[in-house]
């Protein structure tokens, strides 16, 4: 084991224990968790003495608790170790990491880093300070880890078969994407509760703010993949709008425990039952090609589980990402020609066989679907497994993430932040 220790800064979110799901040998076994006493701290507890006692290839964390309500100014005095993990209420997580930064942490934090405007200043002098003091911020974008979207990506810039991108218009988008997600679900095999703050949206933020940032860095590391973009000069937000999902008392109390409404959940309490303004269409353009994205949370999946929806228009074809019950509810890639690609698609797909061995096509001419083998297929929960170790290598290693990451997290986080205020009117 390396000498790289963890800190766990108040594990309010699960995916702080995922980042623990696996050991890894790049990372000290002793993890200290400067939180508050409270349920939050117990489930992450109880989460990762699951991860410790399993059958198969258990864990061996050993937790140093530091309990108390200075937890954060413990932490940032004592630094028992050099990497801190944030993941948890996401109003005010900035101006932790801030404060971490300054302390002389490297950083690994759960989306949203932001759910707020007039936050994206602050944001962006957390990563200036973090450059300036050769510190590691990664922020959590598990999706990129995902075979799909690198298939999407590869092809989209393949002009034989996609083309150029179709800019759209504001009516007609050249990108639509969107994602449901469900309240109650299962994690690592076992029933996902959810604490009561989940559910205030100035805590937690909107749909948009939060699930939204993996559809909108989808949309850009797809169509300008490694290059720097300027929200700025590049990026036009123009409308959003807003719904709620409603909860009532019952499926409250199953998925959170409590008994009744927080107080700090009464102004969206509406005859005992909750408005959860967690759903969000926003509409912008970005260099010129027009992009429509929609997060939705359900309360509880009928079959499968969390779904993902793509279309990218390109001259000769699109590339549509479908997830229904028609692909058993897992992501599939599919191109819809307009022209004659068949050529150019089995050339390119025959070429990817050295990265991305046995992958192939099914159909016809009408569409293709691109077939990917299961072994290549990682779960939600694997993605973070390969993101620690990113992370981990760049931090042990002293590398500096490629320089067009800072503008385009701040590119990210200006969309759907902007787009939550946009769609609160």
């Amino acid at each position: 084991m390396s000498d790289i220790r963890l800190i766990v800064a108040d594990p309010g979110h699960f995916h702080a224990a995922l980042v623990q799901k696996e050991m890894d040998p790049n990372l000290s076994a002793e993890v200290h968790v400067y939180a508050p006493v409270g349920p939050d701290l117990a489930d992450y507890l109880a989460r990762i003495a699951r991860f410790n006692t399993r059958s198969e290839r258990p864990t061996r964390w050993q937790l140093e608790i530091h309990a108390g309500p200075d937890f954060f100014e413990r932490m940032c005095a004592e630094r028992p170790g050099a990497a801190a993990i944030f993941s948890g209420r996401n109003r005010g997580k900035i101006q932790r990491i801030s404060a971490a930064i300054e302390a002389g942490f490297d950083v690994l934090a759960d989306k949203p880093l932001i759910i707020r405007r007039e936050d994206l200043p602050v944001l962006e002098a957390a990563l200036n300070a973090a450059d300036e003091r050769g510190l590691i911020v990664f922020d959590m974008s598990g999706g990129r880890q995902e075979i799909i979207a690198d298939l999407t990506r590869l092809l989209c810039h393949d002009p034989e078969v996609f083309g150029d991108p179709v800019a759209g218009t504001r009516a007609d988008p050249g990108v639509t994407m969107a994602s449901t997600h469900h309240i109650m679900k299962q994690v690592a095999g076992v029933a996902n509760p959810r604490p009561p703050w989940f559910f205030d949206i100035t805590q937690q933020g909107e749909g948009l703010a939060d699930v939204g940032t993996h559809l909108v860095d989808r949309v850009h590391s797809t169509l300008f993949p490694e290059c720097a973009i300027d929200y700025r000069r590049d990026i036009g937000v123009y409308t959003a709008s807003r719904w709620p999902t409603i909860v009532d008392a019952a499926q409250f109390g199953r998925v959170t425990g409590e008994a009744g409404w927080p107080d700090y959940l009464e102004p969206w309490v509406k005859s005992d039952a909750l408005e959860y303004f967690c759903n969000t269409r926003v509409q912008y353009e970005i260099r010129g090609v027009h992009v429509a994205l929609e997060t939705q949370w359900n309360w509880e999946a009928e079959a499968g589980d969390d779904t993902h929806t793509a279309v990218y228009r390109g001259s000769p074809a699109r590339l549509e990402l479908r997830q229904g019950a028609a692909e058993d509810y897992r992501p599939e890639l599919y191109v819809v020609p307009a022209a004659d690609v068949s050529g150019a698609l089995e050339r390119r797909i025959a070429a990817l066989q050295t990265v991305y061995p046995g992958v192939g096509l099914a159909g016809s001419g009408r569409e293709w679907r691109v077939t990917v083998p299961d072994a290549l297929r990682i779960g939600h929960d694997a993605r973070f497994a390969q993101l620690t170790r990113r992370f981990l290598d760049h931090v042990e290693h002293r590398r500096r993430p490629p320089s067009w990451e800072k503008p385009n997290t701040l590119a990210k986080y200006y969309v759907c932040t902007e787009g939550v205020a946009l769609s609160q009117g």
